[in-house]
């Protein structure tokens, strides 16, 4: 690879358009970054791109300026619904953030216009937008994008508008197919015509991008770009100006680090990372009562129209915190986040060096922290080796207030704040589950009541992965979880509504339903039991050489596969008791 450094934009071989320069001027870009260097000569050259670079490298200006010099050189000028170029990112909130940056430079090209279509808005408003303003240049996600290809019907002719097309841009790649969107990729490239530039960016290499590239970029210039200090041979994926820690507490001290490290610096910049969307709305409410005069905010995936809103105002802000999922973790640029926060370690390892990369970007200082619980420590060797991703201890910080007291008792007085607790347990371990690196993360050494503890919750929840577990160091609220009222009084109010409608159902019908429920359940089994020997019989023919014992046999069997199905045997007493009833195993460990 040939070593790339920063330049000014006088060293470009063409002469940047007199506007593109001011406007540089006016956002204090006076140097171009190592990706920016490497990859505009070669863009505004003809050639198509393959561009790997760390996240917060400058990416975004890598292509906004040559897709605009690429336009202004057209012969022909586009008319108002011709598209000369489409961006296209995978979340919502980069597609937000760079509409906002080259909007900067078109508002000196009003010849040029542009449309954002994104998930959340409404497609109608979308479709009489791109009719009455036009859209020469499209930023947008995968989803929506194809679905106003398919609004002909509408009146919205985009597979005759993108025949103009100059410009293809896929940022983000590797995220684009990791969140599912490779049909929709592949949808939008057939609609496109082949001759065109295209601009392919990516902070990872993998497969699947390599298949893109194969199919979407005719001869590629491949290009991988590191920061100035980092040796040509490294593999290092976050930035160098990245001071990277970790801290070791156990899962009921999780909440009091946060809390405690938070309070210490009110007038910083954080994102707080959980792993799920229920994570992030419960301690996200917790985080407002319990951080005083700081702005807390919350954003995940589920998120419908307050996304935009949230995104947009938070970037704004001086100090605050942003409670997200990894929804924020790819390509998001926020002035000045001091730290990056990561409750839960994410379910790959290179979502943790995304994360990681919301700071420290183009230049400037940052730090992240990750907590991790203490079977959890060589999480710390494998990114140090798998990503290259090397963390030091926090061991110095100390935490002395116990602040689930006060959690908890925000669940005894509002229904909401308990509800939002026992859904962000069960996420969580479910979440844990999942986990990439399950030879570390492993649910069956979860200490199930410490983490109960720690999610302050008043009772367990149920659920399979809890089934045959032990909570004898977990203390349950004598409270009567069911008369835990809304604060909200219109949603109490609507919640009495139901329960008395359901009581008065139940009184309705509760005589034919109580002569069923009356009976012995050891009568009502044996009555199944008759119809199913019953319903074997008769699937064989007269003369059939099956006895009783067959059928008892088979029976036995069946009860015994819905009890491991359910959990509430193991594997082995399967086995055991199946072997027991004269059965053989012959099948093979599926664990070999």
């Amino acid at each position: 690879m040939e070593s790339v450094t920063e330049g000014t934009w006088d060293t470009l071989p063409q002469r940047l358009n007199d506007k593109i320069r001011q406007t540089l001027r006016e956002l204090n870009f006076s140097h171009m970054t190592p990706v920016q260097s490497a990859t505009i000569p070669l863009f505004m050259g003809n050639k198509d791109i393959a561009a790997e670079a760390i996240t917060g490298s400058g990416k975004t200006l890598a292509f906004v300026i040559p897709l605009l010099e690429i336009l202004l050189k057209r012969e022909i000028k586009l008319k108002k619904n011709q598209v000369g170029a489409i961006i296209i990112t995978p979340t919502r909130e980069l597609a937000v953030q760079i509409d906002e940056v080259l909007s900067y430079f078109t508002k000196h090209f009003p010849q040029f216009s542009q449309i954002l279509l994104i998930g959340g808005s409404n497609p109608v408003e979308d479709i009489r937008k791109c009719k009455e303003d036009g859209g020469n240049i499209i930023i947008a996600t995968p989803g929506r994008l194809e679905d106003m290809f398919r609004r002909q019907a509408d009146g919205l002719d985009l597979v005759s508008n993108v025949k103009t097309l100059d410009v293809l841009i896929l940022d983000e790649a590797d995220r684009l197919l990791d969140m599912g969107f490779e049909a929709s990729i592949n949808t939008i490239l057939g609609h496109l015509p082949k001759q065109r530039r295209t601009g392919l960016f990516s902070a990872t290499q993998t497969q699947e991008v390599e298949n893109l590239v194969r199919a979407g970029l005719r001869n590629p210039v491949r290009i991988t770009v590191k920061e100035k200090g980092v040796a040509a041979t490294s593999t290092q994926k976050t930035p160098t100006r990245l001071q990277n820690y970790y801290m070791i507490c156990k899962a009921n001290e999780k909440f009091n680090y946060l809390v405690s490290f938070l309070r210490q610096r009110k007038q910083e910049k954080h994102l707080v990372f959980f792993s799920t969307c229920a994570c992030v709305e419960y301690y996200g409410k917790a985080l407002e009562a319990f951080i005083k005069n700081v702005k807390v905010m919350s954003i995940h995936g589920k998120m419908k129209h307050k996304r935009n809103r949230i995104f947009t105002e938070f970037r704004k802000l001086d100090s605050g915190i942003l409670v997200c999922t990894d929804v924020m973790a790819r390509g998001i640029d926020i002035p000045e986040v001091n730290w990056v926060i990561q409750c839960d370690p994410p379910s790959s390892a290179s979502a943790f060096v995304h994360r990681c990369g919301r700071t420290a970007r183009i230049g400037h200082y940052g730090s992240a922290l990750v907590f991790l619980l203490p079977m959890e420590e060589s999480y710390v060797s494998f990114l140090s080796i798998n990503q290259k991703c090397p963390l030091q201890e926090m061991a110095d910080f100390e935490c002395t207030v116990d602040h689930l007291p006060k959690l908890k008792s925000m669940a005894v007085y509002d229904r909401a704040m308990f509800e939002k607790g026992m859904k962000a347990f069960v996420s969580y371990v479910q979440a844990y589950a999942k986990h990439e690196c399950n030879l570390i993360f492993r649910v069956k050494d979860l200490d199930f009541s410490s983490l109960a503890h720690g999610f302050a919750l008043l009772k367990m929840p149920r659920m399979p992965e809890l089934r045959g577990k032990n909570f004898s160091d977990f203390v349950p609220s004598p409270i009567n979880t069911d008369s835990i009222p809304y604060r909200d009084k219109n949603r109490e109010k609507q919640r009495q509504k139901m329960l008395q409608e359901r009581k008065e159902k139940q009184e309705v019908d509760g005589g034919r339903r109580n002569y069923a429920k009356n009976k012995a359940w050891s009568k009502q089994k044996t009555r199944k039991e008759k119809r199913k020997k019953s319903a074997i019989k008769r699937k064989h023919k007269e003369g059939s050489d099956i006895d009783d014992e067959d059928v008892d046999e088979l029976l036995r069997d069946t009860r015994l596969l819905k009890k491991l199905k359910k959990g509430k045997i193991t594997k082995e007493e399967f086995e055991k008791q199946l072997t027991s009833t004269g059965v053989a195993k012959d099948e093979p460990d599926k664990s070999d």
